[in-house]
């Protein structure tokens, strides 16, 4: 590039002037100066401060297990991502909105956390109640005897069915 600007034919101004414009485009994203040096110092900073929490979060996450008491027994599950219990007893997390215990049938209780979605009330797979049926198979039609022994003269044969003349393929208005 360098090179065409003293060569020995030398460039036209316009020539010159679009050079000049292309070597600028090409640094026209990096960082010079003070500018470059606090960008690095920024970037820096920022990898400790992400190792770092994400250090500390993967040790202090492996170690996290549900607050639940069971018969005096801690639970001794996993807890769920940013929550202090695991799913079998997130509804005792008064702070979550995410899980609602299902409500069962009046015949066979059931408390099982279930994620809320756009239902009222939502339930889980053994309690989900299905719409009813929107297909109404036929009824099969009796079909009257006065229809069963109708003469066989109303019904023509193929022979019946062949046109007797032929028709010209051609046709004048």
């Amino acid at each position: 590039g360098s090179s065409l600007l003293t060569g020995p034919e030398g460039l036209m101004a316009k020539e010159r002037e679009n050079l000049k414009r292309l070597k600028c485009l090409r640094r026209y994203r990096q960082r010079y100066g003070v500018e470059a040096l606090l960008h690095r110092q920024l970037k820096e900073r920022r990898m400790l401060a992400t190792d770092g929490a994400a250090q500390q979060a993967h040790t202090t996450r492996s170690s996290q297990r549900c607050l639940a008491f069971v018969d005096d027994v801690r639970c001794s599950n996993q807890s769920l991502p940013m929550t202090r219990h695991c799913l079998t007893h997130i509804c005792q997390d008064t702070n979550q909105t995410l899980f609602k215990p299902c409500q069962g049938s009046e015949e066979v209780p059931c408390n099982k956390p279930v994620p809320v979605s756009l239902s009222e009330d939502p339930c889980c797979p053994l309690h989900l109640r299905l719409p009813p049926q929107m297909y109404v198979p036929e009824q099969v039609l009796a079909v009257p005897e006065e229809l069963e022994a109708a003469p066989t003269d109303l019904y023509l044969s193929a022979a019946e069915l062949q046109p007797t003349e032929s028709l010209p393929l051609e046709f004048s208005d």
